[in-house]
């Protein structure tokens, strides 16, 4: 069985839909389809995390990272919000990021948006700012992984901004986050979401 954050082609049929919301106190309208996840509504949890987290300052430099982009709430909100940075967004599913380049285009911040699969982010390319509503429906392991190879690619004075249900093992990967070398904290709870803040620990092993 295919899943929205299968590499692969969704086999979903592409029925698209238009979702409306608000966020860093501008309105988005972009283009939604099945087969990505949540498609049919701004997923709660990604909601949460754009009001709670703190958005990236206008004069924010970037590189900024969306991972797990989905169709690109995240990296439409992060564009808008730090005209001058370029944000990376990136998802294993094909469709996500054909919708991900298409919604920028239409907010035209399209030139600062590099979608692309997770293979095309150049290995050397550090961030300034990570944010990410991770698939933890794969599972710990795997989620584990995808953390490890992201978390790794902030800049020494970088920050994460995480967002992951209290039911779905949000205290635990605080935890795990933690042992793994990371400064891990909670920066809010809502809704049963936790908002978790990442940062390297000074002299800690968590390195890039």
């Amino acid at each position: 069985m295919r899943h929205y954050f299968s590499p692969e082609q969704p086999a979903a049929p592409s029925r698209e839909r238009t979702i409306r919301f608000q966020a860093g106190g501008r309105d988005f309208e972009l283009t939604t389809s099945g087969g990505v996840f949540s498609a049919d509504r701004l997923d709660p949890g990604t909601a949460v995390l754009l009001r709670k987290a703190p958005l990236p300052a206008v004069a924010e430099p970037g590189p900024l990272l969306d991972v797990g982009c989905g169709y690109g709430p995240i990296a439409a909100v992060l564009a808008c919000a730090a005209p001058r940075a370029e944000v990376w967004a990136v998802d294993v599913n094909p469709r996500a990021r054909e919708l991900t380049a298409r919604n920028a285009a239409a907010l035209g911040v399209g030139e600062r948006v590099r979608v692309v699969a997770p293979e095309e982010v150049p290995s050397d390319l550090r961030f300034r700012q990570v944010w990410s509503n991770p698939p933890v429906r794969v599972g710990k392991p795997e989620l584990h992984t995808i953390l490890g190879r992201w978390l790794p690619t902030l800049t020494p004075d970088g920050v994460a901004w995480l967002l992951v249900s209290r039911h779905l093992g949000g205290d635990s990967l605080q935890q795990w986050l933690s042992r793994q070398g990371w400064a891990a904290g909670r920066h809010a709870s809502q809704q049963g979401y936790r908002v978790l803040r990442v940062t390297r620990s000074a002299g800690s092993g968590a390195a890039g």
